[in-house]
This record gives structure tokens, sequence and C-alpha cells, in this order.
């Protein structure tokens, strides 16, 4: 721990709260209630991770929640608005715990520490889930533990997200791109295998743009199907260790199994994975849901507004949508432009076209 004589007197004998020690001093200047807060953490290591290098870091929590964060050595001091300071220290403590559980911290993992900051503060919670929370002062993000890395959600869709996935049988996940809905999906499945929780992975996806008539395509049937599931597989190579994931389809531990070929299969103690489901139509999504079978987890993924299929063919996954709502066992998660978590301009785009597919329907 660093002396500090040499610090303002507002710092001096800190009072101690888990692996750092903070301060706090309030200029009150008229209509200026400006907040200073001085946090020292202990390991001078694990706090250069955490502000980032060149205090990348501390620059985001600086641009997003508006107030000033200057670091010096393993100490770093906030000043802005009680809120904003407030905020900055939940972020600031949650990804140091990560840190000193040996976990990688990313700008990401920063960006999303703010959004869970801002969203508990502002009370947001999904209504089918309304019985999970966070405690104000808290950030309990949800999280996934797969061999090669621990996930956190990072907006509070994701959060109930991840928490459906532990609680219900049969989830859908619909949204924009970049949500993470697929992404999510894929590590909660291999984080399953490896905990011995399901025997298998089977990951499938209507290949809309062969009309399922995968026949004239090259090579065996994995070699067909891989185009258009390869968001899938980079996302496992993503949680599992390349050699594994080759082993694992090599030996049909993890399956992948075009949409048009599960017709007559009971899917049992398995992680069955359905991605770009808006494509499918209604008996092919009858057909997959009721492939469910004893021990095994089902995760539907989608995007509405992203429809493919032939004008005038009903999707199976808006369908679904509406007639499955309120059957028990099944839970809908839907995400929006503001939970997407690639580059921030990707949401703009998002919203843009959002805002245009709304005018497009009011004009009619």
């Amino acid at each position: 721990m660093n002396q500090t004589d040499d610090l303002p007197d507002f710092i001096k004998n800190p009072s101690e709260k888990g692996a750092r020690k903070e301060a706090r001093k309030t200029e009150e200047n008229g209509a200026s209630d400006l907040v200073h807060v001085a946090i020292v953490y202990e390991n001078n290591h694990h706090a250069q991770t955490l502000f980032g290098q060149y205090d990348e870091h501390l620059a985001i929590i600086e641009r997003d929640l508006h107030l000033e964060a200057v670091a010096r050595g393993n100490e770093v001091n906030l000043k802005g608005s009680a809120v904003a300071t407030d905020q900055a220290r939940r972020v600031l403590d949650a990804l140091y715990s990560r840190i000193e559980n040996g976990e990688h911290v990313t700008s990401g993992d920063v960006d999303g520490a703010i959004r869970q900051a801002i969203s508990s503060d502002a009370q947001m919670t999904l209504p089918a889930l309304s019985d999970i929370g966070s405690k104000k002062g808290k950030l309990a993000m949800a999280g996934i533990s797969t061999a090669k890395k621990t996930i956190h959600a990072r907006t509070p869709t994701q959060d109930a997200y991840i928490r459906a996935m532990e609680r219900a049988e049969m989830i859908f996940g619909t949204g924009p791109a970049g949500t993470g809905k697929t992404y999510l999906a894929v590590a909660y499945a291999a984080s399953l295998l490896e905990r011995g929780a399901v025997d298998r992975i089977i990951l499938s996806r209507p290949a809309v743009e062969a009309g399922e008539r995968l026949g004239f395509l090259p090579g065996d049937m994995k070699e067909k199907v891989d185009p258009y599931l390869r968001p899938l597989y980079d996302a496992l190579y993503d949680m599992m260790p390349g050699d594994k994931v080759e082993r694992s389809i090599t030996s049909g531990v993890i399956e992948i199994a075009p949409l048009a070929f599960m017709r007559g299969r009971t899917l049992a103690h398995a992680a069955v994975i359905l991605d770009e489901a808006q494509n499918t139509t209604s008996m092919q999504m009858k057909m997959f849901l009721t492939r469910l079978g004893e021990g095994s987890k089902m995760i539907i993924t989608g995007d509405p507004s992203q429809i493919d299929l032939p004008n005038g063919q009903i999707s199976g996954l808006v369908e679904a949508l509406k007639i499955l709502t309120p059957v028990e066992g099944i839970v809908s998660v839907g995400f929006t432009a503001s939970d997407v978590v690639r580059h921030k301009l990707v949401g703009r785009i998002v919203e843009a076209y959002d805002h245009a597919g709304q005018e497009r329907a009011d004009y009619r």
C-alpha cells in the first residue's frame, strides 16, 4: 500500500473497503455539487490493468459518465456529480474483482460495466424476469464460465438472457445483430458441456439461401452447411480450445444439423441452438420445437426484422413468439438497438433502420 503522507487531507485515513481504500470530499459551490472520490487499490499491477493501457479504460469512464478520472500509480481520483462518481466507483470495483480472479478486462467489459451501473440506478428490469434484480451499490452481472474465458453480461438484457438460460428449458433470444444473442447461447452451451450437464451440443440453422436443398454443394454434409454455421463455429472456438472443438465435431459430441434434417429426432441430454430462426417456416419451427427431449436445453435466436423468406410466407419465429408467450417453462428475451455491443456506430445504424421502418409502417 502506498504511503498517503503526501496526499491531500481529504484522502488521508480512508475507510477500508475490500481491496481498496476510498475517501470522499464534497465541494459546495453554489449550484455546483462536485464530489471528489479517491480510491487506492492494494495491488499496483492489478490497478494498472484496471486503468488500461495509457489509462484508456478511465477515458471510457470519463466519456460515458461525464466526470474526471485521473490515475496516479495505484490510485484514481474521481471528480464529478455524486451519481456519476458512485457509478464510476462501482464500475471500477467490479472490474477490479474480475482482475483479481485472473480474468482479462477489455474496453468492451468497461462499457458493459458502465451500462450495468447506469441501468441499476435507473432500476431497469424486464417484465418477464421481474424477480431478478441487482441491488443498488453492487454490480451483480451474470456471467458464463468456459475453458477459455469468462463472459459477463454487458447490458441489462444480456444479464436477463443469461439468467433465463439458467432457469428455463426453452429460451427465445430475439433482436438485431450485434447484441450477443447467438454468442451467449453458444457460450452457455459450451459451459453446459464442460460441466457435464449435457452430453452434446447440436447447432442448427435454416439454409434459406440454398432453399434447404444442399445436395448440389460439394463435400460432405458438414462442408455443405459450414458457410451457414460459421458464426456458431467462431463462437465455439472462442469458448473451447480448437483441438477440442475439432475432436468433438469428429466424435459427434458437437453436431452440425441442418434444420431440414431434424425431423423425426428426439434431442435428449443436449444443448440445442437454432440460429437465424426468423427464416424458418411455421411447420419447420413446430417440428424443431417438438424435438426437445429429457435433460435438454433449447435456445432459439433470430431477428424478426431480417426475414428472408419468400413474400407471403409467415416466419416460424414470429408465429412462435405469439403462440408460446403464455406457455410455462418458455422465456422470451427481446434485445434492442441499445443492447448492441459491437462498435457504437452499429447501434446507431440499427436505430436508424428501425426508425425508417417505423416511418414506412406509419405511411402505409
